[in-house]
């Protein structure tokens, strides 16, 4: 075997890091049979001898494009199968590499289908602490820390304070638990939340939540920046050093901030990180300023505002709730959760991850216990040495022999200070009354301003690198087309600038503009929504029970994701009625807008396995079910050959299935197997590829056999599912059967014969310019590809692949070698073919359009089970047809028209089936003229033994020798069925000369009786010179019931 060698590396793959894993390395080996071949080592050590088959290698399981290393190709199973070509060179490549075309931005199949534009060599990934539970903790630790929580606890007291603490850990926890066995499913690349819930749940969840969320995280940059510069003005403001006014210094402050935060940013990853680790060590250090500020003797300045030092008394008091202004334990609630919501902030840089499989389960569930015990380690201290009201005068102490029973501040009381006038007025200090509670117990008051700067700027700074780094995941999966621009990354770490500088006018926007008090619990929600759909996404995971859900994470379960989600939800509207509203209605908008988008992309989603094992319990249930005659449907099987080769015959048979039954169009590729099997293989995909993309609710089947009878035997005995089986057979008409020779019409005859047997309702379409229109649809292909061929000798020609400028520039009037050979070869269809042809065309789009105002005609000779009358009714129902009556036309006794007509009408009425017309031919027995029936005799004169003037043994001795010709014997035994289908004619042109459509009662041939050109004869003569012609035979069962 012969190894296909990289063309200078030419077609190297940009993204391999030849440290991670090398392709496999490949020797020249000799063998004792003379053959000479490049062969793994380690195959031929393994097994003694040469040998296709290969061990179980990764490199095998990659995706073109892989970034971490060459996919290489195994053997086919046919190149195994296959007969061995002793001399014949079997070359199987190794690795595959892709060519990059397309790569950067189109919708990739699967998560490493995506190639990088530059090369990652260098780039700096990040390990859990510094990458995940760092980023989380300073995202977690907010303003919330040092200027709510007190106030949380005054109001819910320590015991629902608990309670709210620990509700919020529990909705992270969950959702964490949840993402983190998304995340050890597989290979994580970037894009955070986007990337789990797209590649769990599907594009049109996955690109809904991942524009809000990059939305809500560059909302979020202004929100965090914006607390920074009221700290920061508050802090002017008691210097006395305003620049306008608070308003404007806010909006000057905090978009030199933005301004800050971006260039750090921008300058990369590293710097960012190195000032993520600087805000912590100060963060860190402002709560351990906290924790020491209350083991510090109080002096009698913290006494009167309050603070004391621990003390059991306190502690008792706070401990019940004390809800004040309207305030009560979902509104506090409210408030405390966003200070929750950072828990993304690894996941959301997944791609500057070292291994985002270990990195964000361990980080995340760490920072969320860390900082849950910090909240709660914080606020009971605080509720141990604080009391709820304070007047902050140092006189205001206890006069001797006043009872503290009756004092609505006993702990304080006992304390030796009086605050019982908070009772009447206002006080403003206290846990309850100002949110500088922090500050005054902390030992050192300016660390925790420096603390509320770090927590703010750490925040912004997370959510400043979050937003575009997702954003640009969306981008890069194209499903929003618009958005591809904000796609291309720079520089080695593919860095998302464009996103940035988006990012950066969003918060300045918002910042100078955005009223924030109103856009927060938007946001919150936002940030919601993307959890609830993370523990959706393990639920419907796990529910979908499909093989391949194997998280490496194994300490989740899918009832407990199942309530994170629905927790979620609830919170959501906890927070803000209205903004979980409006957040619902964005998400889906935008899952609408994706859903009718349709983005090509694949990623096996857990949505469709769900539905795949609804289908099959579906499928299942219905097979316990007994058929009923008023739910029966015309399930359709059709001959159409590849999907795109009778548009006619595809699009009737569309008409009457529809999106309510089963129409499946088959094609028998004739052939030995051997060689028409990659034909057939490939052409599965096509074709269905074809029928989604024209909207033809159709699936696609084709068998390869050496003849068509027995293909299309076996399409009509195997295909469908259960119930899920079709039960009307469409064929179209064989115009040519009198030059097709013998076999074809012995064949064609045959299918119908075997449709029959298998108890089929049997349909057959005629239409005077033919249906196969395969010809004109593999000319077009031929052009398309000579075009493709032309489009890339022209790059190829070019220097660098056509882009070059100036001297270089490519030529408008490129020349068309390749396309001129191709078509001087084939040369120009002749004046009277092209015109045959565009007629052709034109008749095999005419079940496409809307039909214009007419009838159809339905000549319902023989009762059939109701088939021949259900079908035309079905197509009165369709919007293309609803502008066409029925008419119906019966055959009728001479003297008894009237009373014929009556009962049609009645048994009409009975089926409340609508038409304009009932017409009774009461003259069809009447013998045909003579130049009709000398159309016929010219028809079978060539299939006619004449053996009738023979004497016996030559007849018969004729008949062995021919005996698919049509006896003598055989013309006299059904002169009145033969005469019949010439008067039918007849009739009809007389009838339904102007009709959109004709139905006419197929008449049956008796197997062994009727030979097959005979038969053909009748079909013909009946059907010919009409406007489209479908000849129906029902199986003689009921379709249709007038009981209720």
């Amino acid at each position: 075997m012969e190894r296909l060698k990289s063309n200078g590396g030419e077609h190297d793959n940009p993204g391999y890091d030849s440290t991670l894993d090398e392709p496999p390395i490949y020797v020249e080996t000799n063998f004792s049979n003379g053959d000479h071949r490049t062969v793994r080592p380690s195959v031929v050590s393994a097994f003694g001898h040469d040998t296709l088959d290969r061990g179980p290698n990764i490199d095998f399981y990659r995706n073109a494009g892989s970034v971490s290393g060459h996919r290489a190709v195994r053997p086919s199973l046919q190149e195994l199968h296959n007969v061995f070509q002793k001399n014949g060179a079997i070359s199987v490549p190794d690795t595959v590499e892709d060519d990059g075309e397309g790569s950067d931005g189109t919708p990739s199949d699967d998560l490493e289908s995506a190639v990088p534009v530059e090369t990652n060599a260098g780039a700096l990934k990040f390990g859990w602490i510094r990458g995940v539970l760092v980023r989380c903790m300073l995202n977690i630790w907010g303003v919330m820390l040092f200027i709510r929580l007190s106030w949380i606890f005054g109001q819910a007291g320590w015991g629902l304070g608990i309670v709210v603490i620990a509700l919020s850990c529990v909705v992270t926890t969950i959702t964490g638990l949840s993402m983190s066995a998304i995340c050890t499913n597989g290979v994580v690349r970037g894009g955070g939340a986007y990337y789990l819930i797209s590649r769990s749940l599907g594009p049109e969840f996955g690109g809904s939540i991942g524009l809000i969320f990059a939305f809500a995280n560059a909302v979020a940059v202004a929100m965090y920046v914006v607390g920074f510069a009221e700290t920061v003005v508050e802090l002017l403001k008691d210097n006395a050093a305003i620049m306008v006014d608070e308003i404007n210094d806010i909006r000057i402050i905090g978009c030199i901030t933005v301004v800050l935060l971006l260039a750090i940013s921008i300058a990369g990853m590293e710097w960012e990180a190195k000032a993520q680790i600087l805000l912590l060590v100060i963060l860190l250090a402002a709560i351990v300023n906290v924790f020491a500020g209350t083991f510090m003797p109080a002096t009698d300045d913290k006494k009167s505002k309050g603070i004391f030092n621990y003390d059991s008394r306190i502690f008792l008091e706070n401990f019940t709730p004390d809800f004040r202004d309207g305030e009560s334990f979902f509104s506090v609630f409210a408030i405390f959760f966003p200070a929750a919501t950072g828990i993304l902030a690894g996941a959301n840089i997944s791609g500057d991850l070292r291994d985002p499989q270990e990195a964000i389960p361990k980080g995340t569930l760490l920072a969320i216990l860390i900082t849950g015990i910090t909240y709660l380690g914080v606020a009971l201290s605080v509720s141990a040495t604080v009391v709820r009201d304070a007047t902050g005068n140092v006189t205001d102490l206890v006069t001797a022999g006043l009872s503290c029973n009756g004092s609505s501040a006993v702990a304080a009381c006992e304390l030796g200070y009086n605050f019982s006038s908070c009772a009447v007025e206002k006080c403003i200090f206290g846990s309850i009354n100002t949110n500088q509670v922090m500050t005054m117990v902390s030992g050192f008051g300016p660390l925790i301003i420096a603390g509320t700067f770090s927590a703010t700027l750490s925040s912004a700074l997370a959510s400043l690198v979050s937003a575009p780094k997702v954003f640009q995941a969306l981008c890069k999966d194209n499903i929003y087309k618009i958005l591809h621009f904000f796609a291309k990354g720079y520089g080695k770490n593919n860095e998302p600038i464009r996103g940035y500088v988006l990012t950066f006018i969003i918060s300045v926007a918002f910042i100078l503009i955005g009223n924030l008090n109103t856009i927060a619990p938007i946001i919150s929600n936002f940030f919601l929504a993307s959890y609830a759909l993370i523990n959706f996404s393990c639920f419907h995971a796990s529910y979908a029970k499909s093989p391949g859900w194997r998280p490496a994470y194994k300490f989740y379960n899918m009832w407990l994701s199942l309530l994170g989600a629905l927790l979620c939800c609830v919170v959501m509207f906890v927070i803000n009625w209205w903004a979980a509203l409006l957040t619902y209605a964005i998400e889906i908008l935008l899952y609408i807008y994706v859903m009718v988008k349709k983005p090509d992309v694949n990623w096996g989603s857990s949505t469709q396995a769900v539905t795949f094992v609804s289908a099959v319990s579906n499928a299942l249930s219905l097979s316990g079910v007994e058929d009923h005659v008023k739910n029966f449907r015309p399930q359709i099987l059709a001959m159409t050959g590849s999907a795109r080769a009778r548009p006619a015959l595809l699009d009737l048979a569309h008409s009457f299935s529809k999106n309510y039954g089963l129409c499946l169009t088959c094609e028998v590729i004739v052939g030995p197997r051997s060689e028409v099997l990659e034909e057939m293989n490939a052409g599965m995909e096509k074709n269905q590829l074809w029928l989604r993309k024209t909207k033809r609710k159709a699936f696609y089947a084709a068998v390869a056999c050496d003849r068509f009878r027995d293909g299309a035997e076996s399409l009509l005995q195997a295909s469908g599912l259960g119930r899920m089986k079709p039960n009307t057979f469409l064929i179209g008409f064989q115009r040519n059967w009198r030059t097709a020779g013998t076999e074809a019409v012995q064949s064609y005859v045959g299918v119908l014969h075997d449709a029959f047997d298998f108890e089929y309702g049997t349909l057959i379409l005629r239409m005077n310019q033919g249906l196969d229109v395969s010809h004109i649809v593999e000319a077009e292909e031929e052009m398309l590809k000579s075009a493709k061929e032309q489009q890339a000798l022209d790059k190829d020609m070019m220097p660098n692949g056509g882009k070059a400028k100036g001297l270089f520039r490519k030529s408008r009037k490129s020349s068309k070698p390749v396309l001129t050979t191709r078509v001087s070869v084939c040369g120009p269809p002749p004046p009277q073919v092209a015109k045959m042809n565009e007629r052709l065309l034109e008749a095999s789009a005419q079940f496409q359009k809307k039909q214009p105002k007419g009838t159809i005609d339905v000549w319902w000779l023989f009762d059939d089970g109701g088939l021949t009358l259900l079908l035309p009714y079905i197509l009165t129902t369709r919007k293309k047809w609803k502008d066409c009556k029925l008419r119906i036309f019966i055959a009728g006794q001479p003297g008894r028209c009237d009373q014929d007509k009556q009962e049609m009408q009645s048994l009409l009425e009975k089926f409340r089936i609508n038409c304009t017309d009932i017409h009774v031919i009461d003259n069809i027995h009447v013998q045909p003229s003579a130049e009709s029936f000398k159309k016929l005799e010219d028809m079978i004169e060539p299939f006619c033994l004449h053996d009738g003037s023979k004497d016996a043994a030559q007849a018969e001795a004729m008949r062995k020798e021919q005996p698919w010709k049509i006896t003598d014997e055989e013309l006299s035994s059904f002169e009145e069925k033969t005469n019949l289908q010439v008067r039918l004619n007849e009739v009809l042109q007389e009838n339904s000369k102007s009709a959109n459509l004709i139905i006419v009662s197929m008449p049956i041939a008796r197997k062994e009786s009727v030979s097959d050109f005979l038969y053909m004869a009748w079909l013909d003569i009946l059907t010919k010179d009409l406007p489209p012609t479908l000849l129906i035979r029902g199986n003689h069962k009921s379709v249709l019931t007038f009981y209720s």
